[in-house]
């Protein structure tokens, strides 16, 4: 079971990426085109939300169910805050990701409310492309074990 979910909690990741960067980019097209926001635009943000929903979901589950890594941390938080792996997954990664799933909803929420265009282009940019700098941060990348001597999937 972790292995299935963690597999699916990575891959989502990719699918919250490409939503992100769609998101943002028909914001920021929007601010600097000055365009209408469209039906497009609308989806760009929902599936954005969407798939954060989804690895929300996945990720608790495998937080507070099926990590031997984070059952190692919470069994002792004291140690676990001295390794930087176990202090990532226990902490780290489970705070900047509730953070961004909570700005992703309120962005949404924001651009919604938006009586122009422009303020609804604004909104999106400024919301999800917060989200997508924290999701680029809490994501555990391959090349963080070449500066850190550790692996990414653990």
């Amino acid at each position: 079971m972790y292995t299935t979910l963690l597999i699916i909690h990575s891959l989502l990741r990719w699918a919250i990426l490409l939503a992100g960067i769609w998101a943002v980019f028909r914001s920021w097209k929007g601010v600097s085109g000055k365009t209408p926001f469209t039906g497009a635009d609308n989806k760009a943000g929902l599936f954005f939300m969407i798939f954060f929903d989804l690895q929300l979901l996945v990720g608790l589950v495998l937080y507070f169910a099926a990590s031997p890594l984070v059952k190692t941390a919470l069994s002792n938080m004291g140690a676990a805050m001295k390794d930087s792996v176990l202090r990532f997954y226990a902490v780290e990664h489970i705070t900047m990701g509730i953070l961004a799933f909570v700005l992703v909803h309120i962005g949404r929420a924001k651009v919604k409310k938006a009586s122009t265009d422009a303020q609804k282009h604004k909104k999106g940019l400024i919301f999800f492309g917060i989200v997508l700098v924290l999701v680029l941060l809490l994501t555990p990348w391959p090349f963080r074990q070449v500066f850190t001597g550790q692996g990414w999937l653990y």
